[in-house]
C-alpha cells in the first residue's frame, strides 16, 4: 500500500490544479481510511479543489492515459515524500510540510543539524565580509548551511560552505534540471553532485513567483534557525524569516548602517523580536543545546 501511496502521491504532484495543501489532506484522508484507490471525484471532494478543478481533471485524464510515461518519469528520478523515513522531523512539525520532495545529492545531510543563511539579491561587500566570516565558523561547529540557491547572498554562502570542505543544502523554486539565475548553473551541478538540492516541482519546472514563498518556508522549516545577512524592506528572506518565527525557530538578523536600504529587513526583524547578531557566537549560543 505504501509503494501505491508513494506512486499517487508522485502523480498528484505531476498534476495541475492541487496544490500541496490538497495533497496532504489527500494523504491524511488515505491514511485514515486506510484506502489507496479513490476515483478522481473522490479525490476532488477530498482535496477541496474548486477554481482549478478543469485544469486538475485535463492532467488527471492525460497522465492515466500515458500510465507508462509517467511511470517511467517516477522511477527515473529521485524523490521521497512525508510517508518515508528520510524525510526530517523538522520538516515535518510545520504548517503545510512538503508532500513528496525532488532531489539531486546527498540525502544524508537531511540529519545533520541545519542553519538557513538568507539574504539581499544586490550583496553588498559588507555582506560578503560576514559572510566569509561567520560560514566557516559554523561549518568548524558542525552546521549544515541551508539556502535558496538565489543571486548575491544566497548563492556566495554555499559558495564559502563548499571552499571550507562543510556541507550545504539549497532548495530551489523550479525544477531540478531546469537552471536559475542562468548564471548560478555550474553552481547548481556542483551542489548536485557533492551536496544536496530539493525542489518542491517536477524536473523541467520554470520558475515561478509563487513558487520562492513556498520554498522559504521549506528552508525555514528544515532547519533549527534562520540568519538573514542583509535585506531590504520587501526582501524575501523577510519571509523566510517570518516562517521560521512561526515555526518557534531562532532568528538571528546581522545589523547595519541605519542609512543603508539593505540593513531596514534586518532592524525590522529584530525589533520583532530576532536575535541582533554580531558573531558567530551569538548563534551558538542560542543553539547550543543541539
Amino acid at each position: 500500500m505504501e509503494n501505491k501511496q508513494r506512486s499517487l502521491l508522485f502523480k498528484l504532484v505531476m498534476c495541475q490544479g492541487i496544490g500541496n495543501l490538497g495533497r496532504l489532506k489527500y494523504l491524511q484522508h488515505a491514511l485514515k481510511t486506510n484506502t489507496i484507490e479513490f476515483c478522481v471525484e473522490e479525490i476532488i471532494k477530498i482535496a477541496e479543489i474548486t477554481t482549478y478543478k478543469k485544469n486538475f481533471l485535463d492532467s488527471w485524464y492525460y497522465w492515466s492515459k500515458h500510465e507508462k510515461i509517467l511511470k517511467f518519469y517516477e522511477q527515473n528520478c529521485s524523490f521521497f515524500t512525508i510517508l518515508d523515513s528520510i524525510y526530517p522531523q523538522l520538516l515535518k512539525e510545520i504548517y503545510n510540510p512538503p508532500a513528496l520532495l525532488f532531489y539531486k545529492g546527498d540525502l544524508q545531510l537531511l540529519h545533520r543539524k541545519k542553519l538557513a543563511m538568507v539574504g539581499a539579491r544586490q550583496m553588498t561587500i559588507y555582506g560578503k565580509q560576514v559572510i566569509e566570516q561567520f560560514v566557516p565558523s559554523l561549518i568548524n561547529e558542525g552546521f549544515t548551511i541551508v539556502s535558496g540557491l538565489a543571486k548575491g547572498v544566497d548563492s556566495y554562502v554555499h559558495q564559502m560552505a563548499i571552499n571550507c570542505q562543510g556541507k550545504t543544502i539549497a532548495v530551489i523554486g523550479n525544477g531540478l534540471d531546469y537552471f536559475y539565475p542562468k548564471d548560478s548553473e555550474w553552481l547548481q551541478k556542483k551542489l548536485e553532485k557533492d551536496q544536496l538540492i530539493l525542489s518542491e516541482y517536477p524536473a523541467d519546472s520554470g520558475p515561478k513567483k509563487f513558487h520562492f514563498p513556498a520554498r522559504n518556508r521549506i528552508i525555514a522549516g528544515l532547519t533549527l534557525g534562520t540568519c538573514v545577512i542583509e535585506a531590504k524592506k520587501q526582501s524575501g528572506s523577510l519571509i523566510t524569516a517570518q516562517a521560521a518565527m512561526e515555526y518557534g525557530r531562532e532568528v538571528f538578523a546581522i545589523p547595519d548602517s541605519i542609512f543603508h536600504s539593505n540593513s531596514i529587513g534586518c532592524h525590522a526583524l529584530i525589533q520583532d523580536g530576532a536575535k541582533c547578531t554580531v558573531s558567530v557566537q551569538d548563534i551558538l549560543e542560542e543553539l547550543v543545546i543541539y
